[in-house]
């Protein structure tokens, strides 16, 4: 199965560390990173899709995607 996530946070250090995390644990980039202006915060805010294929499983709607 084939299973997708978008991540999402401000435009720092933080989301690059939490797309390497996901990327280490074999989720790969889907798309390009898309980033928009939350006037409410001020600041910028990142987002990227990944995906990530696993043999041997059945999505269900319960699953906890982070820990796949």
């Amino acid at each position: 199965m084939k299973l997708y996530r978008i991540l999402t946070g401000p435009d720092d250090a933080s989301f690059c560390h939490r797309v390497s995390e996901a990327l280490s644990q074999g989720w790969e980039l889907h798309g390009d990173p898309a980033l928009t202006w939350d006037p409410e915060q001020k600041r910028v805010v990142c987002g990227q899709a990944v995906v990530k294929e696993v043999e041997g499983r059945r999505y269900r709607p319960d699953m906890k995607l982070s820990e796949q």
